[in-house]
C-alpha cells in the first residue's frame, strides 16, 4: 500500500519553506517508527539552503493511508524565525494533502474494438444504405463509440474508425493527466494560516522527537 502526500509552503514567507523542511524531517522520522518507508518523489527548493517550497513524498507500507491522514491538513512548525530577529511570530504554516500522481494509460488494441457494419444517411446515402459500408466501432474497455461513413468502401471506413478511436482515447488520457496536475497545483493555494491540525516543535531537553500537539 502506498500514498503520495504533497507538502507545500504555499505563498508564505521564507520561514514557511524552512518550516516545511523541519516538518518533513519529523514526518520521515515518524514514518520510520511506524515501519513505513518514505521517498521524496519531487522537491522544489526554497530560496535558502536546506529549505523547500514543496515536497511530494511517497509513503509505503501497511497503514500508509492512516499515517498520511495523521499528517494531513494545516501543519504548524512552532519556533522563532531563524532569519529575522525582529519578529515575534513563532507559528509557520504548511499545507499537507494526499494527491494522485499518475493516471493509468489506456492500452489500445484492435482486439478490444467491436466493428459493426451499418447504414447511414447523408449525401450519397442511397448507395451506402444499400451496401451497408458505414462502420460503428466500439472500444469495449472505455465505451467510446465512433461511426464513420465518409468512404464507400467498408474497409476504408473501418481503418478510419480505428484511427479515430485511437486518437480519441489518447486525447482522453491527456485530459485526465492535465486534470491530475491541475488538482496538485491547487493544493499550493489551499494553505490557511491558523487553526492547524497538527503542531510540531523543535526537539527539547526532554529528548528527541518530543510529542507533537495534535488537534482535531
Amino acid at each position: 500500500m502506498s500514498v503520495h502526500l504533497l507538502l507545500s509552503a504555499g505563498r508564505g514567507p521564507q520561514e514557511c519553506a524552512w518550516a516545511l523542511a523541519q516538518l518533513l524531517h519529523r514526518l520521515e522520522t515518524d514514518a520510520t517508527r511506524h515501519n513505513l518507508q518514505t521517498h521524496r518523489a519531487e522537491t522544489v527548493p526554497g530560496d535558502r539552503p536546506g529549505t523547500h517550497r514543496s515536497v511530494l513524498i511517497r509513503i509505503t507500507g501497511d497503514g500508509a493511508e492512516t499515517f498520511a491522514a495523521s499528517w494531513t491538513g494545516t501543519l504548524c512548525w512552532q519556533a522563532p524565525s531563524p532569519y529575522r530577529s525582529n519578529t515575534s511570530r513563532k507559528n509557520w504554516y504548511v499545507i499537507a494533502r494526499p494527491c494522485q500522481v499518475d493516471t493509468p494509460r489506456t492500452t489500445f488494441a484492435e482486439a478490444d474494438v467491436d466493428i459493426v457494419a451499418c447504414r447511414t444517411g447523408g449525401p450519397g446515402g442511397q448507395h451506402r444504405n444499400k451496401a451497408s459500408t458505414a462502420v460503428r466501432a466500439t472500444h469495449r474497455p472505455t465505451g467510446i463509440v465512433i461511426v464513420v461513413d465518409t468512404e464507400r468502401q467498408f474497409s476504408l471506413n473501418r481503418r478510419i474508425a480505428i484511427q479515430l478511436l485511437r486518437q480519441r482515447i489518447e486525447h482522453s488520457d491527456e485530459v485526465a493527466e492535465r486534470a491530475v496536475t491541475t488538482a496538485r497545483w491547487r493544493i499550493h493555494d489551499e494553505l490557511v494560516r491558523g487553526n492547524p491540525t497538527r503542531i510540531e516543535r523543535p526537539e527539547t531537553s526532554k529528548g528527541p522527537d518530543a510529542p507533537a500537539v495534535r488537534l482535531g
